[in-house]
């Protein structure tokens, strides 16, 4: 039994587990440790009514019609963009633009920046951790602009090697990374990156998807040009996301998608597009997720980004301790808890990450195996794939301790 308990000292594990209907359920009739946050995080029961609310009471289309319903639908769907403002920091509402998520948002950065603002001779930089997300949109949309593409070196610990960055950003027109690494969970210093680059000239695209639900997040701050995050993986629904951009490269940029909503008028042979953000929000919009992702917000707001990141670094800080104890359980990434999110790869010698994650199953204990959708750092590591653990605010002590346990299982089946 370890030594530290069901609750940090940050936030109140047992009482924030009251509010996930999910954690109440038994997987082979274990109970389930859900320890896949970095894939996907669980729903708050906040969350899931606010979704029934809008179904229930007030569905209807936004930005369009007078009557009663359309009315509540707007309103509560442009409260969620300014609380998404508030929580990123951003210094208008109409530098938030809602995707289908990080990746979404991503493609519409490539797209629209390289057709903008990269010619033949210029290049393209990014690192070799990114998911593929953030990797192979800029791969192609520098093949179609005859671009470079250059990709940043990182060490064992999955820090950038900064005389390869600097080398690289001479001529590089957008450097995009990610704030946090869903494999290795380094912790970049997206302001430090996004400093370098600007002294360059290059825009700055950053991949919140794991760093903006588990850390503060200062938009302006950081400087960056565009930050990509997903509402899913903060407790949120599914399919949706937000792209913030600064205002004034917004303005410059042309729309991703076409149709309804995004224009002021169409006539014969011109089209004259909607205002900010509005531009960039082509059709029917995701609505009830819209929605679904201010109650998230909401929620990680009376928790604290602080209090959570505190938290999940004294559960790393454990974790970390406790796979050091098994001689042949290999850990990527930082050695330090505080430099690193708490999503955990690692890999048990000669035994498949797959094979480990199937026993652990049969533990109750979900995490993810596999390449991670980040197949370059998987070559750079020298594996073709690792078992990965990842907390969040509602995983105690108890439950890194059903993921210790559930590992001296697999190492027993293979012996």
């Amino acid at each position: 039994m370890l030594e530290t308990g069901l609750v940090s000292k940050a936030i109140d594990v047992e009482e924030i587990r009251k509010d996930f209907p999910i954690l109440k359920r038994k997987v082979h009739d274990k109970r389930l440790v859900y320890l896949d946050n970095a894939a996907t995080s669980q729903k708050p029961k906040q969350v899931i009514d606010t979704l029934i609310d809008y179904y229930s009471n007030y569905n209807s289309n936004i930005h369009r019609s007078v009557h009663q319903l359309a009315e509540e639908a707007t309103q509560a769907f442009e409260a969620a963009r300014e609380k998404t403002r508030a929580f990123i920091n951003a210094s208008k509402t109409d530098e938030v633009i809602f995707t289908q998520g990080t990746t979404e948002g991503l493609n519409f950065a490539a797209s629209s920046l390289v057709s903008k603002y990269v010619k033949k001779t210029d290049s393209i930089v990014v690192t070799e951790m990114e998911h593929h997300s953030n990797f192979v949109p800029w791969q192609q949309a520098a093949k179609r602009a005859g671009a470079y593409f250059e990709i940043v070196s990182v060490d064992d610990e999955g820090f950038l090697d900064f005389s390869d960055l600097d080398n690289k950003l001479k001529g590089a027109k957008i450097f995009a990374f990610s704030e946090s690494s869903n494999v290795l969970g380094s912790n970049l210093d997206a302001k430090e990156l996004t400093k370098r680059a600007h002294e360059n000239g290059a825009l700055v695209v950053v991949d919140g998807a794991q760093s903006a639900p588990h850390m503060p997040v200062d938009v302006q701050n950081m400087d960056c040009d565009m930050f990509a995050f997903s509402s899913h993986k903060m407790l949120g629904p599914t399919g949706v996301g937000c792209l913030y951009g600064k205002r004034d490269l917004l303005a410059s940029i042309p729309p991703f998608l076409y149709g309804g909503d995004m224009i002021k008028e169409v006539h014969r042979k011109e089209t004259n597009w909607n205002d900010l953000p509005w531009k960039f929000e082509a059709g029917t919009s995701n609505i009830a997720d819209v929605i679904g992702l201010g109650s998230a917000i909401d929620y990680l707001k009376r928790m604290g980004m602080s209090n959570i990141r505190r938290h999940e670094t004294e559960i790393c800080r454990a974790a970390l301790e406790e796979l050091a104890k098994f001689p042949d359980v290999e850990v990527y990434g930082p050695k330090v808890a505080e430099n690193r999110s708490a999503a955990i790869s690692f890999n048990v010698a000669k035994i498949h990450p797959h094979d480990v994650a199937s026993i652990l199953d049969e533990e109750g204990v979900a995490i993810r195996s596999g390449h991670h959708c980040a197949q370059v750092l998987m070559e750079r590591l020298g594996v073709s794939a690792t078992a990965r653990a990842s907390f969040y605010l509602y995983n105690g002590y108890d439950d890194l301790e059903a993921l210790i346990e559930g590992l001296k299982k697999v190492r027993q089946v293979f012996q």
